[in-house]
């Protein structure tokens, strides 16, 4: 118990500094094309489905990683405005084919095309990601971080909801003092 206490204090210190990229206001938004980061596709067959977690059922990639959106960029825009070291922190959802196929997402599911040529997975309009420090599906360490990072339904919208020993949200100064 004391050990995993101290890997999670760990990972949220690393991800506190990989977050500095996400909160700062002069963070570089890409053009339409999407952002400048390189993220790996999905190789699976289904590109979004289901799970049920601690926030209840929630739409994961294709290796059974919760996804979040990021409440910084805008849907239907058309682009991702994580970009550098945020993009590191939460790697898109990216797919090769542009109709990605899911199972159990109700949503309106579609593509942008990202600065490097790849294909950004969206959920109603929304670009999607998930968070380095989720190290296992079901994980949802993401969820409200900063006040910007959020689960998604299978409707397509945010999970407003708190997780449970999840890291700290945007008010608390728990865990390295988050802004």
């Amino acid at each position: 118990m004391k050990k995993r206490l101290i890997l999670t204090i760990a990972g949220l210190a690393l991800a506190t500094v990989a977050l500095a990229g996400c909160s700062s206001t002069g963070s570089t938004a890409a053009g339409p094309t999407g952002t400048s980061s390189k993220s790996a596709p999905v190789a699976t067959a289904d590109a979004l489905s289901t799970e049920s977690t601690k926030l209840g059922t929630i739409v994961v990639d294709g290796k059974g990683r919760t996804v979040y959106l990021y409440t910084k960029d805008t849907a239907n825009s058309g682009m991702s405005t994580c970009a550098g070291q945020c993009a590191t922190t939460w790697p898109a959802v990216t797919t090769t084919s542009a109709n990605p196929t899911v199972k159990g997402v109700m949503g309106a599911v579609g593509t942008i095309k990202r600065a490097d040529g790849t294909m950004q997975v969206t959920l109603n309009g929304w670009p999607l990601y998930t968070f380095a420090s989720d190290t296992a599906a079901g994980d949802v360490l993401g969820q409200n971080v900063l006040g910007v990072w959020f689960v998604v339904s299978p409707s397509g919208d945010k999970v407003t909801a708190a997780a449970p020993s999840a890291a700290p949200s945007s008010g608390s100064t728990a865990g390295g003092g988050w802004s």
